[in-house]
């Protein structure tokens, strides 16, 4: 049984999942929907300037049923994004919510927007 899982689980189709990035004041906002996605299934690795997203929905038949027709299935997310010098690393926060994954990226502080102020004399 432990090998038919295996199997099923390396054959799972695998998604560039789209992604909204916004930028604000605070920082960079990533927005990407995970449906099925629970957040134990949810990876979130950071080397250097590389930030890559895993993750992996599987739906399985409970004992007393079996699947007549699979249109949706099990599948695997993975999203790699590249990281500037502005991103301060140490910041990054994550949370998912209702199937949509948001990441926060604050900008580094050399990188935070400021207004000089103007001295007069």
């Amino acid at each position: 049984m432990t090998n038919d899982i295996q199997k099923h689980e390396e054959n799972l189709p695998r998604y560039r999942q789209p992604s909204d990035i916004l930028e604000r004041e605070d920082g960079f906002h990533i927005f990407m929907d995970v449906p099925g996605v629970a957040k134990e299934d949810l990876i979130i690795d950071l080397n250097e300037n590389e930030l890559v997203v895993t993750g992996r929905a599987c739906f399985e038949p409970g004992a007393d049923e079996k699947f007549i027709e699979v249109e949706f299935g099990g599948c695997e997310y993975r999203r790699a994004f590249k990281l500037s010098n502005t991103v301060d690393r140490e910041k990054i926060k994550a949370n998912v919510d209702n199937g949509v994954l948001e990441l926060h990226l604050p900008k580094a502080e050399k990188a935070v927007p400021k207004r000089i102020e103007i001295k007069a004399g």
